[in-house]
């Protein structure tokens, strides 16, 4: 069984980049064609929801969108799609006259990625064919470890097309596949009367540019707009990502724009004008494996509730009740977390914590001890020393109350905020917190959550027992935004609660893989955030070689 299967969250298998182009849609309108755009609906609980919409296009029946759609990609999930294009009408906004809707389809993600091309035809209402239309939709994998480009294009000097005023240019970029085919990359928007256009810089994956091939061969073309979707070519030029990559510090790439027609009939044609990269930024994306594989440390600690609602733990019918034969929740849940995290922490010491019990010598209730009774060293060797730690601990502590998780979350918040300081990826915390009931301090946890979401830190909550956690889920930012009592919204969804009694007939093995799902995309969210790259070595799969020590941002 997978966490999903049980209730809890799906593992991103990755990201996913849509590309739509249109062919022989109807024509609903007297004086022009049609001005299509193509919105994608999700559905989600049974309810179509829209996900996005791409730019619309003027006056064209064979529309192909610039648009990207990027999903998440969930390989045990049935993730259904609907692509409907509309008709839009000068500057409103999409009609629900019968006559804007140019057809619909309906699919799943999985077919579009099994296939990585499908092409459908279009219906209207009733199952009825809006006559010949299709639809054609390119699915491309993002990995993590590939980066994007940050583009700046400009020309000078471009052919004047225009009688009365000049040229409206502007740019498209196609990459050119193996087979021939050629698939639109990004589409500039129109600079205005102008030869001498500086575009807007723009952002596009290395693998929808070039898939991640230097020399794939890319095919540029400079256009004139025409408001009734007949655009007059200017010209065309052909680069790689490796020409690109020419540019310097100081020094910029150029290509003359050239149209083949007027090179051959003009015997000193030179060009239709030059195509310029003024600037090219690249930014590496980086995965939770090349942090790990970078030296990143994860740093396991575990906060025990010992409040008197578990029962005597002298009592068989106690959540703490130790039975030599069988293991309780408390280890069932610590054990199958701890071992997965033990296999990132090098020195396999770990923080065991307890909260809502009174402790010797003077037994008052303390929400925040070791449970090895060393408040200078609350390590323990390995989980089985966890375990070991817990096991003695019991008969030495009175279990009373009340479920303040806070001054534990605080405290590991304000550890983590010393590895902040470092500035570097060595080491990430994740705490683990079981208890049987719902926190008293709701409050004061949900400060302490909003203070720890910009800390190094990712938290999990595993409700032991049969009681209402209905209240826990507050904390698990999955149905909102998590916000302090004061409105403060948490910087990063950190927090991950699971009741246990959800994996009670599941391997110890399902546990761990729901609660520890999203750790590696909150570790990654975090460097990220602060801008701080994987220490090295670094691995060098999957990214252009010789990028390796391009400088990043």
């Amino acid at each position: 069984l997978s966490g999903a299967a049980l209730g809890g969250p799906a593992a991103c298998v990755s990201k996913v980049e849509l590309r739509v182009a249109c062919k022989a849609l109807l024509d609903r309108d007297t004086l022009n064609k049609s001005d299509p755009c193509v919105i994608l609906m999700v559905q989600a609980q049974g309810q179509w929801t829209e996900f996005d919409r791409t730019e619309v296009i003027k006056s064209n029946l064979h529309p192909v969108f610039a648009k990207v759609f990027t999903l998440d990609y969930y390989f045990e999930e049935v993730q259904k799609l609907r692509f409907e294009v509309y008709d839009i009408h000068g500057t409103h906004s999409i009609g629900t006259r019968d006559d804007d809707f140019l057809g619909g389809v309906e699919c799943t993600l999985g077919q579009i990625v099994a296939q990585k091309k499908i092409i459908k035809p279009l219906f209207l209402k009733y199952g009825k064919y809006a006559g010949k239309s299709t639809i054609t939709v390119h699915a491309e994998e993002i990995s993590g470890n590939n980066g994007y480009v940050e583009l700046f294009f400009c020309a000078k000097k471009l052919d004047d097309k225009d009688l009365f005023s000049k040229s409206d240019p502007f740019l498209e970029i196609y990459r050119i596949n193996d087979d021939g085919t050629e698939q639109l990359v990004h589409r500039t928007e129109v600079i205005k009367n102008n030869l001498n256009p500086v575009w807007e810089p723009f952002k596009v994956s290395l693998i929808s540019l070039c898939s991640c091939d230097e020399d794939r061969k890319l095919k540029c073309l400079v256009w004139d707009y025409d408001s009734r979707g007949k655009h007059d070519f200017i010209g065309e030029f052909y680069a790689t990502f490796r020409e690109m990559q020419k540019i310097g510090s100081g020094s910029k790439v150029t290509w003359d724009c050239m149209n083949p027609k007027y090179k051959l009939r003009k015997k000193n044609y030179k060009n239709s004008g030059v195509v310029i990269l003024s600037e090219l930024k690249l930014h590496r994306v980086y995965s939770f494996l090349d942090y790990i594989m970078g030296g990143c440390q994860i740093h396991f600690t575990v906060a025990i509730d010992f409040t008197a609602s578990n029962g005597d733990p002298r009592n068989s019918c106690s959540l703490h009740y130790i039975n030599p034969y069988q293991p309780n929740e408390y280890l069932k849940a610590l054990i199958a977390v701890g071992e997965i995290c033990q296999d990132y922490d090098s020195d396999k010491r770990f923080s065991a914590l307890g909260f809502g019990a009174r402790i010797p010598p003077n037994y008052e209730v303390s929400h925040d001890f070791a449970i090895n009774f060393n408040p200078e060293d609350d390590e323990c060797e390995e989980i089985q020393g966890v375990v070991e730690a817990y096991q003695n601990c019991l008969p030495k502590i009175q279990l009373y109350g009340p479920t303040n998780v806070s001054p534990i979350i605080s405290r590991i918040a304000k550890l983590s905020a010393g590895e902040a300081t470092v500035k570097e990826a060595s080491r990430y915390h994740i705490l683990l917190i079981l208890t049987d009931g719902v926190v008293t301090d709701m409050a004061d946890t949900r400060e302490a959550i909003v203070r720890a979401s910009y800390q190094p830190l990712s938290i999990i909550i595993v409700g032991v027992g049969n009681a209402d956690f209905t209240d826990m889920q507050i904390l698990d930012g999955d149905d909102g935004v998590l916000r302090s009592p004061k409105g403060e919204p948490v910087l990063r969804d950190i927090v991950q609660f699971v009741p246990f009694r959800d994996f009670k007939t599941a391997s110890p093995a399902a546990l761990a893989k729901c609660v520890l799902a999203e750790v590696p995309k909150q570790v990654v969210e975090y460097y990220s955030h602060k801008a701080i790259c994987p220490m090295p070595p670094l691995p060098s799969c999957d990214f252009p070689a010789s990028l390796a020590n391009t400088p990043t941002e």
